[in-house]
């Protein structure tokens, strides 16, 4: 190989060069809308190929699938499921301000349902897009560029007359960047458009007169009417919106929140995720005002239904809606757009800036070539007008002429050599005419019947009309005011025949606040029974059923009803969970597994110890493993925010048996699988921190394995059965720490 062809670089600039390249593709020609038409380039080619394929708003529907498949072949090859989707959001009237296409079928639904398959659906263009969007591309208003393959040629931009980007809004994810543009009123918009042309120094604080803010499809209110403002001006920020929520009255002095209208985001999946989240807050008791809640949405809008209990404080309850769950949400703004090639967020002006220039160079294209067809028709015309003055003697050329060339020749340089005339006169005059090439066959090609006095009488009328459409166009031309007063005159005519009402009102509403209930500080008593089901009941119920609740339950405890019950487990976690969140009442209810409240998992690891969070934060809390690590934490290590953390670290295929408190002075009998007892003192056991190890507490055989640990106090007479016989634990000797002790 020759090494001159070999190109040596370094790796990572090869690589920097080539992901750069791959992002520019995508925010160019992919994922981000163009400033001047608001169309990503599968929206852009999906409404080009409608209206290459005539799929006309008057024309009858066609099937889906051959729209995607023609749009694919000729101009998008990235996929059919990219444009038929494209083409879905463009139906929906839920998603878009003003759809662009005409669904046919099934088209989803605002509850997420999707669309039918495309083989099923069919659509064509709306009037809309037909005049605002696809108008003049005969006209050679815009630039074509070729396709992929270079067969086919496709619009660089369409000739959008409406600022599309606003009105629709915008939303993609780019590389390292993305778009989330809200849409608005077309009237509006339209209006907003109209005042930047008469007054291009227009500040943002001027233009929200006419474009207040947003307008959702799904209506709702826009609740932080001050920060629009900048907003507007810098192209991002945070818009919050909230759903309507009316108040209705039901039978028997009840009442029924209804929500007829959702925020933007809510759309989809989302309103399923609202109706779990207030299930939620009653199932957790978060309320207990709800009562029922039904979706009644159809195609007539949406209706959540909430039915209250008697005398539910509605006010607080909405609150609570708009903070825990989607009712009020948060739209992020930013507006970016590809403007001259380049990905830039901008606000509103800068948009309306772009679309305005954009319809000047539009309008002059269209006007340059409307002009020069009438001063193609005029030269014409004028050639038959004067034709039809001097027909005697073109006739008479045309009846002395061997053929169409010596005609022509005639016609155009006065040439009469191979022309036989009836008189020297005649030939006189025939050298006299000048008409034009094109006036030349344009008479060679008249028809007699336009020599009768009515048609000549309709060619002249026909010649001034061109006259002044010429001087009409002209002048738009040459002055800038004249083109504006165009443009100005078709914005107000869509805004007439396509405006609607605005859905989305625009206030400043106070934020949100859920009052805390005041919880009255109370001692209960938690009882939990071997099955690992957990409750709380009021001191006395239990003091009144006490041998009962201490015969059936395997741990009971006293604990204030605003503490937090820690449950240690065999692999060395600790589960926190709220007294608040265990059922409370009567003494015969089965209760809550644990499992259920806490992160604790029964199938995974086995509770060794479980206590109130107030008396293990008080004391020491003594951990001891299977492998006979000991060690001593201080309690206050255990209060966590988190619901579970690690209490202690453990070597390999180690665990917890035994975790307790230590108030001072105890002794501690270990008791290992090989009957081997070994009697400390509690206060030589070190006092570590929680992800410490610990220290030996026995030296045990090989095989051998720590069983349980027992604490006492001197003179307590503690014993345990072993092979049999009582073993009196006082009666040991004491020992010290990390040796083998004695067998029994």
């Amino acid at each position: 190989m020759d090494n001159n062809n070999i190109i040596q670089t370094e790796y990572s600039d090869l690589m920097k060069k080539s992901y750069i390249d791959y992002a520019m593709s995508v925010i160019v020609a992919r994922a981000l809308p163009d400033v001047r038409d608001g169309l990503k380039p599968v929206q852009r080619r999906t409404l080009y190929d409608m209206y290459e394929l005539g799929i006309r708003y008057d024309k009858p529907y066609r099937k889906s699938a051959r729209i995607v498949g023609d749009t694919m072949g000729k101009y998008h090859p990235h996929g059919d499921s990219s444009i038929y989707d494209a083409m879905v959001v463009m139906a929906q009237d839920f998603k878009k301000g003003l759809p662009l296409v005409d669904g046919h079928g099934n088209f989803g639904s605002i509850e997420g349902d999707g669309a039918a398959a495309m083989r099923y659906t069919e659509a064509r263009l709306q009037k809309v897009t037909q005049e605002a969007y696809l108008a003049d591309l005969d006209k050679n208003v815009v630039d074509f560029v070729p396709n992929y393959d270079e067969t086919e040629k496709e619009p660089q931009v369409l000739p959008v007359k409406v600022p599309n980007l606003l009105i629709n809004g915008a939303e993609g994810i780019a590389v390292g960047m993305a778009t989330s543009i809200p849409p608005h009123n077309f009237g509006e918009v339209i209006d907003g458009v109209i005042a930047y042309m008469k007054n291009p120094d227009i500040t943002t604080g001027e233009m929200m007169q006419y474009i207040p803010g947003p307008d959702f499809p799904t209506g709702g209110i826009i609740a932080n009417k001050d920060e629009l403002p900048a907003i507007y001006e810098s192209g991002a920020g945070k818009i919050k919106i909230r759903g309507k929520v009316e108040i209705e009255k039901a039978k028997g002095g009840k009442e029924r929140l209804v929500i007829t209208e959702i925020p933007y985001t809510m759309i989809g999946a989302n309103i399923g995720k609202f109706l779990n989240d207030v299930y939620n807050l009653v199932e957790t008791k978060a309320t207990t005002d709800i009562v029922d809640i039904t979706n009644q949405s159809s195609k007539e809008g949406i209706r959540i239904v909430l039915d209250l209990k008697k005398g539910a404080d509605v006010e607080a309850l909405k609150n609570l809606l708009f903070k825990k769950t989607k009712l009020e949400d948060t739209f992020g703004v930013n507006m970016l757009a590809v403007a001259n090639g380049r990905p830039e967020t901008m606000g509103v002006i800068p948009i309306i800036r772009h679309h305005v220039n954009f319809q000047y160079e539009i309008a002059t294209r269209k006007y340059k070539t409307l002009l020069a067809k009438e001063l193609d028709k005029k030269e014409i015309q004028e050639g038959l007008i004067e034709a039809c003055n001097v027909i005697d003697l073109i006739i008479e050329i045309l009846r002395g002429s061997k053929n169409r060339q010596d005609a022509e020749n005639c016609l155009i340089n006065g040439d009469v050599k191979n022309i036989t005339f009836k008189s020297k006169e005649s030939e006189k005059m025939a050298m006299k005419l000048r008409f034009t090439e094109r006036q030349a066959k344009a008479i060679l090609d008249m028809r007699l019947y336009r020599l009768i006095g009515l048609e000549i009488d309709a060619l002249i009328k026909e010649h001034e009309d061109t006259l002044a459409n010429i001087a009409t166009y002209e002048d738009i031309l040459a002055n800038r005011g004249s083109m504006a007063k165009v443009i100005i005159k078709e914005l107000k005519s869509f805004k007439k025949e396509y405006s609607t009402e605005r859905k989305t009102v625009i206030d400043n509403l106070e934020e949100a606040v859920i009052a805390k209930k005041e919880i009255e500080v109370a001692d209960v008593v938690f009882l939990m029974d071997r099955f690992g089901y957990a409750k709380t009941v009021d001191v006395a119920t239990y003091e009144r059923n006490k041998e009962t609740a201490d015969a059936e339950n395997k741990v009971v405890f006293k604990v204030k009803n605003i503490d937090k019950v820690c449950i240690f487990t065999n692999t060395g976690n600790l589960h926190l969970i709220k007294v608040l969140d265990l059922p409370f009442g009567k003494f015969r209810d089965k209760g809550t597994p644990i499992d259920n409240v806490s992160n604790y998992d029964s199938k995974t690891e086995d509770f060794i110890y479980i206590m109130s969070l107030e008396n293990v934060s008080q004391n020491k809390i003594l951990f001891a493993t299977k492998q006979s690590m000991l060690k001593l934490v201080d309690g206050t290590e255990f209060v966590v925010s988190r619901k579970t953390s690690q209490a202690t670290k453990l070597a390999e295929d180690d665990e917890v048996i035994a975790v307790r408190i230590i108030n001072g002075g105890e002794h501690l009998v270990m008791h290992s699988n090989k009957d081997y007892f070994l009697r400390i003192e509690c206060d030589t056991i070190p006092e570590k921190k929680k992800m410490a190890v610990g220290v030996r507490g026995m030296k045990l055989d090989k095989s051998d394995e720590l069983k349980d640990v027992y604490i006492f106090t001197e003179g307590e007479n503690e014993t345990v059965e072993v092979k049999g016989k009582e073993l009196s634990l006082n009666r040991l000797k004491i020992g010290n720490r990390d040796t083998k002790g004695t067998k029994h």
